[in-house]
């Protein structure tokens, strides 16, 4: 587990969920990884529900604004300047979705998608600097982009956030079908991410996205406690090189899709 109090620009930095049934979703996240949440502010809020674990910040709740736009785990990444970063963002060929706005005493957000319609958030703090502690039980682990044009992807990112790619041979249990490779995103020589080829795995209803993964002291429990709410389990439990993981949903309506890690030493 670290404690964070400030994240380099280009650095995912914090995860909010848009949520047809926000009572139903603090539920089952409060069981699960033993979220408490802040009573929400004023009208101008939305709603808004800070997540904490142990007192520490580390994820955001809000019901959807709209009834017919998907839920989904919102990945943000932080940046020193949120208009100049949503001007490259359009120059790469992306589109802001929602132009740059001031959270008054927090800091200040846009929305944005990349070229192929993924939906991603950027984040230049004020009094907030985003997620206050990651890498551990109850927290933000990591980021992963699943794309069906990773090449594109690399180019975009790299051009927005200057991120640099490592990428790394996958090796299969059984030899099944699948990429061949997963690409690290890397920013100063550090992994901050990662991404892969869904086009293999993934029906081609299933948007390209990001997904996000939150610490579990125990991957198979949390996987047995989602399975006994009503949810389900795409994928895993598997042993990766930093640990074991899985994919799994929310029991509800329209059911967050995230992944649970159980990190390894």
């Amino acid at each position: 587990m670290s404690k964070v109090t400030s994240y380099a620009p280009g650095t995912p930095c914090w995860v909010d969920l848009s949520c047809a049934d926000i009572d139903a979703s603090m539920s089952f996240y409060g069981d699960l990884l033993g979220w408490e949440f802040e009573e929400p502010g004023g009208p101008e809020t939305g709603g808004y529900r800070r997540a904490r674990y142990e007192g520490d910040e580390v994820a955001g709740l809000m019901p959807k604004f709209k009834a017919d736009e998907p839920q989904f785990w919102n990945t943000h990444i932080s940046v020193a300047d949120a208009a100049e970063t949503a001007a490259k963002v359009t120059a790469a060929g992306g589109t802001v979705i929602h132009e740059p706005v001031e959270v008054p005493g927090l800091g200040t957000a846009a929305v944005c998608t990349d070229p192929e319609g993924t939906a991603f958030a950027i984040w230049q703090p004020g009094g907030m600097v985003g997620a206050e502690r990651v890498n551990g039980p109850g927290a933000l682990c990591w980021n992963e982009l699943g794309t069906r044009d990773v090449e594109a992807a690399k180019v975009f990112y790299g051009a927005v956030f200057d991120w640099g790619v490592e990428e790394h041979e996958l090796q299969r249990a059984g030899g099944g079908p699948g990429p061949a490779m997963y690409v690290e995103w890397q920013l100063d020589g550090k992994p901050i991410g990662g991404m892969i080829d869904i086009s293999v795995l993934l029906s081609a209803e299933v948007p390209a996205h990001w997904l996000v993964y939150f610490g579990v002291p125990d991957c198979d429990a949390a996987v047995a406690q989602v399975t006994a709410a009503g949810g389900e389990v795409p994928f895993g439990p598997v042993d990766i090189t930093v640990g074991r993981f899985a994919v799994v949903k929310e029991p509800n309506a329209e059911p967050g899709v995230f992944a649970v890690i159980e990190p390894s030493d």
